[in-house]
């Protein structure tokens, strides 16, 4: 699952604070992009996904590689076109940095909080997803443990065994309870520095 958020996630930062820092054409083609693929149904990509490339984890990733990236874009990129007009970018741009080096030293230490805010939650919603294909039945595939298939096998037994389902689905509340927590903290403490 953490897989399948970093390489998004890395792709949406540096994204946003291309489309935030430059503006202009760059923040149009990748808001064209973001906008194109966020019209299309989540799961309908999932799903189609999926058939074409097998249930199983490569077709989570793929799917998560395509349309993951577009929530941390749009978040890091209202963030970095509010700080471009800062006086501290205007410093840097002053003594002549270069713009690569004013979004990695400047822009990124900044957006990182919030971002981090939003892998948190967005890592929950993935979460869920798997959870969701995995009941399906066009997850994660046997003999891999996955909650959503435990839930989906443990359905006919809920009024002799009932735990076989309330167990995993305690889990993915738990899990998503500590995500959710863990994202305030990690964006606390670098509110601090």
């Amino acid at each position: 699952m953490v897989l399948a958020e970093i390489i998004p996630f890395c792709i949406g930062v540096f994204l946003g604070m291309l489309a935030g820092y430059y503006g202009k054409w760059i923040d149009t083609v990748i808001s064209l992009l973001s906008d194109t693929l966020i019209a299309f149904p989540f799961y309908l990509i999932v799903i189609i996904v999926a058939f074409a490339s097998g249930a199983g984890e490569r077709g989570i990733y793929i799917t998560f590689i395509l349309v993951g990236w577009i929530v941390f874009a749009r978040v890091v990129r209202g963030l970095s076109a509010s700080f471009r007009n800062q006086e501290w970018v205007a410093s840097a741009q002053t003594l002549g940095l270069p713009g690569v080096n004013i979004i990695l030293r400047h822009l990124l230490p900044n957006v990182l909080p919030q971002a981090v805010v939003v892998l948190m939650t967005d890592m929950i919603g993935l979460l869920v997803a798997i959870v969701t294909l995995g009941y399906l039945g066009i997850g994660i595939t046997p003999p891999t443990p996955d909650w959503g298939t435990m839930i989906s096998d443990g359905q006919p037994f809920i009024t002799t065994a009932w735990w076989l389902s309330a167990v995993p689905g305690f889990a993915v509340v738990y899990t998503g309870i500590a995500l959710s927590l863990l994202g305030d903290g990690l964006a606390d403490i670098w509110r601090k520095k």
